[in-house]
C-alpha cells in the first residue's frame, strides 16, 4: 500500500493560510537581503505594517471619525500575515498546520477559516480598546490562540463523551499563559519600555474562537442546550 502524504492529509484551507504566511515573509527576506526590490526593499517590511498593520488608532478611526473605508477594515484581517520576523512565522505557521489540521477536520475547512479570520477581528478590536499606545498588533498568533480555542472546545466534548474530566481540555492554554505571565516579568526588567501586551489580543482570540466553536461544532447550540439540561 502506497504510504499517505502527510502534506496532502493538511486541509486546503490551512495549507492557504499557512502558505500565505510563508511567502510573504519570503518576500520579505528576499528583500533584506538585496536579492529582489532593490533598495527599496529593504523597508517592504515597514511599508507593510504600515499599510496592512493594525493599532488602537485603526480603531479610533473607524469608531470616532467613522472611517469604514477598505483600508481601515481589511486591517483587522490582514495583521496577521504581516509577522515580526522569522521566528515569530515559524511558530505561527507550525501551530496553524498543528491545529488547524485538527480543527479543521474536525469542524470543516470553511468553518475554521471563519474562525480565523473572526478572531483575529475579535482580538484587534479588544486590543485596540485595550491598549493606549499606537503599538502595532503584528503575526498570527491573535487567529493561533483562536484556533486553540476551537482545539479546547472539541477537547472538551470528547472528554466528556469519554467521562473524563473536562477541565483538562483547558491545560494547553493555562500552560500558553503561564509563559506569556514569565515572559511579560521577563520583559519588564530587561527593557525600558516593553511592547504591548499582546496577550490581549490572544486571550481574546482563545475566547472567541471557544464561544464560536459552540455553534460551529457537531450539532451546534442544540446539542449544547441539551448537554447542559443533562448535567442540571
Amino acid at each position: 500500500m502506497k504510504p499517505e502524504s502527510p502534506i496532502n492529509a493538511l486541509p486546503p484551507v490551512i495549507i492557504g493560510l499557512s502558505f500565505s504566511i510563508v511567502v510573504i515573509e519570503c518576500v520579505f527576506q528576499l528583500a533584506n537581503q538585496g536579492i529582489i526590490g532593490g533598495p527599496r526593499g529593504v523597508g517592504w517590511r515597514l511599508e507593510a505594517i504600515e499599510n496592512y498593520g493594525f493599532s488602537a488608532a485603526i480603531l479610533d478611526r473607524v469608531l470616532v471619525n467613522g472611517d469604514y473605508s477598505f483600508d481601515m477594515l481589511k486591517r483587522f484581517v490582514t495583521y496577521p500575515f504581516i509577522n515580526v520576523d522569522l521566528t515569530q512565522v515559524a511558530f505561527c505557521v507550525a501551530l496553524t498546520l498543528a491545529l488547524g489540521k485538527f480543527t479543521a477536520e474536525y469542524y470543516g475547512g470553511l468553518k475554521i477559516l471563519f474562525v480565523y479570520l473572526l478572531t483575529s477581528i475579535v482580538g484587534a478590536i479588544v486590543f485596540g480598546l485595550l491598549v493606549s499606545t499606537n503599538y502595532p498588533l503584528l503575526g498570527g498568533f491573535t487567529p493561533v490562540y483562536g484556533l486553540i480555542g476551537a482545539y479546547t472546545y472539541a477537547l472538551w466534548l470528547r472528554l466528556g463523551e469519554a467521562g473524563e474530566k473536562q477541565i483538562l481540555a483547558f491545560r494547553l492554554i493555562g500552560f500558553l499563559l503561564l509563559l506569556q505571565l514569565i515572559f511579560g516579568i521577563v520583559s519588564g526588567f530587561l527593557y525600558e519600555t516593553p511592547p504591548p501586551p499582546a496577550w490581549i489580543s490572544e486571550l481574546s482570540g482563545f475566547v472567541a474562537g471557544f464561544a464560536i466553536s459552540v455553534l460551529l461544532a457537531p450539532g451546534g447550540w442544540a446539542s449544547f442546550v441539551s448537554r447542559m439540561r443533562q448535567r442540571s
